[in-house]
């Protein structure tokens, strides 16, 4: 689960080549996405909430955790290493926990607050410097990435909030890939963004069928992994997918980085490990 989403970075830069676009690729990811996801739940004999409140759901896990994000990935995917994509995804449940402490649902730990603090570190050593990243111009676009990682901090937030216990994490994945496609394909066709399926190109095809399938098939194996072995330890998946994330850019691109990305790495993981949930011991 890990190592293939780690190489989702690496296949959102093959996808990002001449004859794409960031919102139509994120319209073919969640459209294909969804329709895999439906025929699963189909073949489970189930059938997709389609209630106002559903639908409301869809809406706004759709924005948060699909349409924003995803095309905000696209655009800093065709300009930024694909293993600094991966260490900015790691500020995910370091961003949750920092929202979840302002909002007070939880509670304050000096541990998981010098977290949040090695978190802001990493993300310095990766702009600041001046050798860091390949050009000064990368900034803006690995703060939009920063940026998608907290849209899915946001989505965490609401969907703890908010519970999902009516619908289902499966049939919840697929009504909202749907409806994330449903909203970006007007966007795409209105600002001359969208673009169709061309299977005589088998890289921009290949890597979007690739993209859609791991975002398919990792948030079931997510999912299970929670039922079967809890969320503390699913959780540790996001180790493995910033180590599988950069060293998928070294084997497919042969990225090399400078010694502020490694130390970011680092200061990240570091992080990662103090934010993360501790069993409570009785």
């Amino acid at each position: 689960m890990g190592v293939a989403w780690g190489l989702s970075f690496s296949v959102a830069k093959l996808a990002t080549t001449d004859g794409t676009t960031p919102i139509g690729i994120a319209f073919w990811q969640s459209l294909l996405a969804g329709l895999l996801l439906l025929g699963y739940v189909h073949f489970r004999g189930r059938q997709l909430a389609m209630n106002w409140p559903a639908i409301k759901l869809y809406i706004i896990v759709a924005l948060l955790g699909t349409a924003v994000p995803s095309v905000c990935f696209y655009y800093a995917a065709a300009r930024v290493p694909a293993g600094v994509l991966a260490i900015t995804v790691t500020l995910v449940p370091i961003l949750t926990y920092g929202l979840a402490l302002l909002m007070r649902s939880e509670m304050f730990s000096a541990t998981r607050l010098t977290g949040i603090m090695l978190g802001t570190v990493s993300i310095f050593l990766l702009v600041a410097p001046d050798n860091s990243l390949p050009d000064s111009a990368s900034l803006i676009w690995v703060l939009l990435a920063c940026f998608s990682s907290l849209c899915y901090a946001i989505e965490n937030i609401y969907l703890a909030k908010r519970g999902t216990d009516d619908i289902g994490a499966i049939r919840l994945a697929c009504g909202t890939c749907l409806c994330s496609a449903a909203m970006l394909a007007p966007v795409g066709i209105a600002t001359d963004n969208m673009f169709m399926l061309d299977l005589s190109n088998s890289l921009i095809t290949s890597s979007i069928v690739i993209l859609a399938v791991i975002n398919a098939t990792a948030y079931s194996a997510f999912v299970a992994c929670i039922a079967i072995s809890g969320p503390l330890f699913a959780s540790q998946v996001g180790y493995v997918v910033t180590l599988a994330g950069v060293f998928w850019g070294i084997a497919i691109f042969g990225e090399t980085h400078s010694i502020w990305v490694w130390a970011s790495l680092v200061t990240m993981l570091f992080g990662l490990m103090l934010v993360s949930p501790r069993k409570q011991h009785t």
